[in-house]
């Protein structure tokens, strides 16, 4: 069952990338980690070898369910393992303990039959009403779906939803984890859990120079006071070891014992270590004059009267003011508690919350030390908790998704994306009348969207929500409602008025477009929008919603700047989209708008070379705008955001001048900063066309500014590309001749051979 069409490689890679990290050295936690992946991604290498993993595949793994969530490693390969199966969690085990019977079948069998008889059926219900319960994968929302459905006279539906998850009882837990209270259900979002937040504070090491610096000031320089004060007692007619008191030699000798007390407890210090360093020396001379009175030679006392006089030019006799105020200086920079102490405070306070929800008020976390804390952690008063810090806080903070943006906690789409669930499961679960079941659904609806996407072939779709057989079980009793489309197509604009307005040089990733389609789902409207496809495993063709996209970009973008600048014939791909629509209707396999991309790539189709590929997908890219069309006619977002269009396309030219000055060997990470700065540039010049050409001119200064204010050695390579935006924007073409001696180039991300972007010099 071996996929024919997923390359094994990228795995390897995967493993030796993590094996070089092991072996260059990382701390115990690092190292765990690293190891648990490469277990991992072996397990997902393994199932090539053995030839049992349909990789590409939507049911990677032969007699499962496609509703069943597998264990997904970077770049979307299944482990062969699920994500509600595995080892039994602890509330499992505590679970099978209270129960007190030993498993028949095997342990989890026995605790999803426990679920379905009279006993669990009843605390399901118990869970249901008071929402202490918590769905981390959609599996876990099962069981409570057919007590509710059992419960309110849908005894069929739960009789048929049982009997499709039975036989897996052995396999994958079906009831959900128990709380102590019912987890949040309110309009603010969060970043993090409680949970996640404290493991992060957790994780925070204490800095060994800071360490350093706070035992030398209240250990070793107050040990160095003391051999200071000892010599000076010596002193007579400003030359050290004249004369010694009578219990000199004792104290002298209790001294050095302190030294290697001090030394066992504490660790060495090095100025005092240092044979070079003035505490050094002073403590040699020290254990010299105690060994054998008489030993020090001249040299040696004019050392000791040298280092004494320095000590005393500097600070003053011990005990003296000027002594005083110089080390209460030192004591003061070291007494501020250190940001693992107070790491460790934060995350304490953070226990008093359930794991797995958020905070609704940050103040909560940040007031003064109680006395207890006093006693358990030695800080007192009102602790100044650092920036970085209380930014880690307010990760768990339930805040409105516009604010978490402008406090920059979620800076890219992707991190937009893995909050938006806690917003759309809402909404989705507003048609559900019984709150009971309206909670439950908005939190199987949340487990689903973390499910992590499989890497998936020949134009297969991901895994829908509906096809989760609960899911659908409480979708028949949904009913939808002005209510929640109005709610649905507003959560819509607003989100990628969001997106697009905070990251405008970002591609929509696919995660966020999952939750954008499910929002429009919700609405009733019929947005076609892309995912972004990958190089290595594109077969050639494109499914029909490609067309469909590029059709409205055509009606957006007909004679403006982007389509003068990608050189763009939009009655070819008005053609292309009506032969596309034949080839459905007729089932045969649609491949025009394909052979259009790649005849404005120059390259042909069927090839299997990564470069290739991706050159298509870009001409793909262009014709449809990769959803940006889409989304401004459909939603109408120029009225939102069209007077931001020019601090959009602003950011994105600045955006883009960075990230090409980023200094980097690694070929790989160029190629990829290349292509993406090209998407930032298309989405750059897609602003720019909705703008009039007062505005676009008024662009073109700022930027040639802009340009020229770069490095010289960019600003050479980059002119190509600003020129033949000038050209565009002037109505002539791309392709003539160099004007003043400056080529000029079309500023794409791939190429199948040496990108001119990665030459010092152009046209050599």
């Amino acid at each position: 069952m071996k996929s024919t069409s997923v390359d094994p490689a990228y795995l390897r890679s995967r493993i030796a990338r993590l094996l070089t990290r092991i072996d260059e050295g990382l701390d115990p936690e690092a190292r765990a980690r690293a190891e648990q992946k490469i277990e991992k991604f072996r397990a997902a290498l393994d199932g090539f070898h053995r030839r049992n993993f349909d990789h590409g595949s939507r049911t990677p793994i032969p007699g499962m369910p496609v509703w069943a969530t597998p264990e997904v490693v970077t770049g979307g390969f299944a482990t062969g393992r699920y994500v509600a199966g595995g080892a039994l969690e602890p509330h499992e085990r505590s679970l099978l303990e209270a129960l007190g019977e030993a498993p028949v079948g095997g342990a989890r069998r026995a605790l999803n039959e426990h679920f379905v008889g009279d006993p669990g059926f009843g605390e399901l219900l118990e869970l249901l009403e008071s929402g202490r319960f918590e769905i981390a994968v959609p599996e876990e929302g099962a069981l409570l779906t057919v007590a509710w459905l059992a419960n309110n006279g849908h005894a069929d539906d739960a009789r048929s939803l049982t009997e499709q998850i039975a036989p897996f009882f052995d396999r994958l837990r079906f009831y959900p984890i128990p709380r102590e209270q019912a987890l949040h259900d309110g309009p603010g979002v969060h970043v993090q859990t409680v949970g996640e937040t404290i493991e992060s504070l957790r994780r925070i090491a204490p800095n060994r120079r800071v360490l350093q610096q706070k035992t030398a000031v209240e250990v070793w320089i107050p040990f160095y006071d003391r051999v200071v004060g000892l010599f000076l007692e010596t002193v007579d007619d400003g030359w050290p070891c004249r004369r010694f008191p009578a219990d000199w030699n004792a104290r002298a000798n209790k001294l050095l014992g302190d030294y290697h007390g001090l030394r066992l407890n504490h660790g060495a210090w090095a100025r005092i270590t240092s044979a070079k360093s003035h505490p050094g020396q002073l403590l040699r001379l020290l254990a010299i004059s105690v060994e054998e009175a008489g030993a020090l030679s001249g040299p040696d006392v004019g050392r000791i009267r040298l280092i004494l006089n320095r000590y005393v030019e500097k600070r003053g006799v011990p005990g003296s003011a000027t002594w005083a105020a110089a080390r209460q200086r030192q004591q003061r920079d070291v007494s501020a508690p250190s940001h693992y102490a107070i790491a460790g405070l934060l995350a304490s306070r953070l226990g008093q919350w359930p794991r797995a929800q958020a905070i609704e008020d940050v103040n909560t976390v940040l007031g003064p030390v109680s006395m207890e804390e006093f006693v358990t952690t030695g800080l007192s008063g009102t602790v100044s908790v650092p920036a970085t810090l209380v930014r880690k806080v307010r990760r768990c903070v339930n805040l409105p998704v516009d604010e978490l943006v402008a406090l920059r906690l979620i800076t890219s789409g992707e991190a937009l994306a893995r909050c938006l669930p806690q917003i759309s499961s809402g909404i989705r679960a507003l048609g559900i009348r019984d709150p009971h079941l309206r909670r439950l659904h908005a939190a199987i609806y949340r487990a689903f969207r973390r499910r992590r996407s499989l890497l998936l072939t020949n134009l297969e779709a991901q895994v829908r929500i509906e096809e989760v057989p609960w899911i659908a079980s409480i979708e028949r009793l949904r009913r939808d409602g002005a209510a929640e489309n109005e709610a649905a197509l507003q959560t819509l604009r607003n989100v990628s008025r969001l997106a697009l307005t905070s990251f405008p040089h970002a591609l929509l990733p696919n995660k966020l477009l999952q939750e954008l389609r499910a929002l429009a789902d919700s609405a009733n409207l019929d947005i076609p929008l892309l995912d972004e496809l990958a190089a290595d495993i594109f077969m050639g063709e494109f499914s029909p919603k490609f067309v469909s996209a590029a059709c409205r970009a055509a009606e957006l973008l007909k004679g403006t700047l982007y389509a003068k600048y990608y050189g763009i014939d939009y009655e070819a791909v008005r053609n292309a989209a009506k032969v596309e629509q034949a080839k459905v209707w007729a089932r045969r396999p649609p491949s025009t708008f394909a052979t259009l991309c790649a005849s404005r790539a120059g390259v042909g189709l069927g090839g299997c070379r990564p470069a290739i590929n991706g050159m298509v997908i870009e001409q793909q890219q262009i014709l449809t705008t990769q959803n940006l069309a889409v989304l401004f006619s459909s939603l109408r977002l120029i009225d939102a955001i069209g007077d931001q269009l020019g601090d959009m396309a602003r950011h994105c030219f600045s955006w883009i001048c960075r990230r090409q000055q980023v200094a980097t060997v690694d070929r790989r990470a160029r190629l990829k900063m290349i292509k993406n700065t090209a998407y930032g540039w298309r989405q750059m010049i897609f602003y720019l066309s909705l703008l009039d050409d007062r505005e676009v001119a008024g662009f073109l200064d700022w930027a040639a500014n802009h340009l020229r204010r770069q490095g010289s050695s960019f600003q050479y390579r980059f002119a190509p590309a600003f020129e033949g935006l000038v050209r565009a924007s002037r109505g002539e073409a791309i392709e003539s001749a160099p004007a003043d001696g400056i080529p000029v180039r079309r500023f794409l991300g791939w190429s199948n051979t040496r990108h001119w972007l990665l030459d010092e010099a152009i046209g050599r």
